[in-house]
């Protein structure tokens, strides 16, 4: 195909599009267009690898500056989209260069969200979402003291225990009841809030932040919703993101907390694709509903789909959401969704930290969580993925491995 293709995001989900593309078969132009000044980078490891201030966590990039002279794909970074004219196949950046396109991909990602609370103006407030936010962050943890992170989700978990092996006192601060409620089963949950409070860090659940109060500017501590304060020379947020739709709601596309793609990252209209966290997607393990992942994995089979989407060959197969978090020396896999089960069976040592947990809703597997065990997470993805249910009392012999039962 000739044609020319605009692809508005780079970060995981629009490089992986335009590479898609070129392995593909795409031969006409390319326009990869990002908004800030780096080479595209990896982003996990920010909340990880990175605050442990060593030289080999630097973000890695996504690939090399010659990839794209390669490839012959355009790069142009430092530079954000305005305004889409549809009909004429034009984009207009913030600098008024016109980028022309038959066809367009949306992968505008999220941004976090901001507490908007008395002292948000305050020095020492940081959300950790791209690299100026992590390097910023960097600079400061060699003389701060006393730091707290609001948000028990995997980028404050992940933040916290890279703290604390820096000696660094942390208090985390979630408004929910439990860590990680939207991402794991109360198993889960519970484990790793032991795994955290073993390791010296202050958890406190159900309560929220109302303020920040501070001297001259500076930050000096954290007020919560029961009237008590917290001292913090520094405080991290990750309290979740909140998708960038304004373009394609300029160009009328439907939108409901992110993009509506099908499964195919197909919108509603056949001259545009949309990939990665932007995107509202159908669930593949729950038909008839939809839900917004926010993971590398679906960044990556996104950009696969859109890229057979834009190309008009047969359309890649759906697969399973999957997920991983490392926190100290746990690493956690997921796949599939756990929101909605009603019985589980554990295999392997709590008590050693390499187990699985294994979620049900009747007789049907619906996900599974892996502490250290990454057989197991193997077999379970594609027992998901084939939609293969592991008997209760099979999953739970340890003496039959899950590879055998698949």
């Amino acid at each position: 195909m000739n044609d020319r293709v605009l692809v508005i995001g780079a970060s995981h989900a629009g490089v992986h599009l335009a590479a898609s593309l070129r392995e593909k078969g795409h031969t006409g132009s390319l326009t990869l267009v990002g908004a800030e000044p780096h080479l595209p980078y990896h982003r996990p490891p920010l909340s990880k690898a990175y605050l442990s201030g060593t030289p080999m966590a630097e973000p890695v990039a996504l690939r090399p500056e010659s990839f794209y002279d390669a490839k012959n794909i355009t790069l142009l970074r430092g530079e954000r989209v305005d305004k889409i004219d549809l009909a004429a196949g034009v984009a207009v950046t913030s600098a008024g260069v016109d980028l022309g396109f038959d066809h367009l991909a949306l992968a505008t990602g999220a941004r976090a969200r901001r507490l908007k609370l008395p002292g948000d103006d305050l020095d020492g407030l940081i959300y950790l979402r791209n690299l100026d936010n992590a390097r910023r962050l960097l600079r400061r943890l060699d003389s701060v003291r006393r730091v707290v992170v609001v948000g028990g989700g995997f980028i404050g978990l992940e933040a916290a225990a890279v703290l604390r092996e820096r000696h660094i006192n942390v208090t985390l601060v979630e408004a929910g009841d439990r860590l990680m409620a939207r991402s794991v089963s109360q198993e889960m949950s519970d484990y790793v809030l032991d795994v955290h409070r073993a390791r010296g860090t202050r958890i406190l659940l159900g309560t929220g932040v109302t303020a920040f109060e501070g001297t001259d500017g500076d930050l000096t501590s954290v007020t919560l919703a029961d009237g008590s304060s917290v001292p913090a020379d520094l405080v991290v947020i990750g309290i979740g993101v909140t998708p960038r739709t304004e373009l394609a709601e300029q160009i009328g596309l439907t939108v409901d907390n992110g993009i509506i793609v099908d499964c195919h990252a197909r919108t509603d209209d056949p001259r545009v694709v949309a990939v990665g966290d932007v995107t509202v997607v159908p669930h593949p393990l729950e038909p008839g509903t939809r839900l917004r992942l926010e993971s590398v994995q679906n960044a990556t089979d996104q950009a696969a789909a859109a890229a057979t989407s834009i190309l008009g060959q047969d359309p890649s197969p759906v697969s399973v959401p999957w997920f991983w978090s490392d926190q100290f020396d746990l690493k956690l896999q997921m796949a599939g969704a756990s929101s909605k089960y009603d019985d589980i069976v554990i295999r392997g040592s709590v008590a050693k930290g390499r187990f699985t947990v294994l979620c049900y809703r009747g007789d049907r597997l619906v996900a599974g969580e892996c502490v250290n065990s990454g057989a197991d997470f193997g077999a379970l993805r594609r027992a998901l993925a084939g939609g293969i249910s592991f008997r209760r009392d099979h999953a739970a012999d340890e003496s039959i491995t899950l590879k055998a039962l698949l």
